[in-house]
């Protein structure tokens, strides 16, 4: 079965993003689509990397157990919100330290607010910073507008056949490309790019 990662990307209190990661978990272990697990940014406590993790004499622990999940992960779906036009400090900080672990990986990206655009000015420069360090950002998006009409703080939807019908478009175009990125032909090509 694939291995898939959820990168919950917000630590701050009250942070309702986490929502949509719980969701889309929930999502893919009803359905039987991959083995997945939330690998979440407010449990690693990183401080702001003055290096890349392959340039360390010495790293952390846990920064050595982050990068070996994200390096695992035959795909990755990020979840984050936008703040202030952007993507958090903390997400930002997670992709910098790491650059190997990205390379080829197809990711798929979810944002969320609190708001009616369901963070697009996130997704711009979270697409430009990916394309950067050679990830593979998938097409098809999750934004999530209005996030606390949309999933509740367990995950649940609120509209079950709503969501999971967008949800299943969004998946179906993210596992193929997962599926595809696996084949041992594209895997000698990604590995000869890089």
């Amino acid at each position: 079965m694939k291995q898939i990662v959820i990168l919950s990307s917000s630590i701050r209190t009250g942070r309702n993003s986490h929502r949509v990661a719980l969701y889309l978990k929930n999502y893919i272990v009803e359905n039987a689509l991959a083995d997945v697990e939330i690998v979440d940014l407010k449990d690693y406590h990183f401080p702001l990397f003055e290096a890349t993790l392959k340039t360390q004499s010495n790293p952390a622990l846990n920064l050595i157990e982050f990068a070996s999940k994200i390096k695992k992960a035959q795909g990755i779906i990020i979840v984050t919100p936008e703040y202030n036009g952007g993507i958090p400090a903390s997400l930002k900080n997670a992709i910098d330290v790491l650059y190997d672990e990205w390379h080829g990986k197809p990711i798929s990206l979810s944002t969320v607010s609190g708001g009616a655009f369901g963070g697009a000015q996130a997704l711009v420069s979270l697409q430009f910073c990916l394309w950067k360090i050679g990830a593979w950002t998938v097409t098809n998006m999750f934004p999530v507008p209005n996030v606390t009409e949309i999933v509740d703080e367990k995950g649940n939807a609120l509209d079950k056949p709503k969501t999971n019908k967008l949800t299943e478009a969004f998946m179906k175009e993210f596992l193929t490309c997962v599926e595809v990125n696996l084949l041992p032909e594209n895997k000698a090509l990604i590995k000869a790019s890089h």
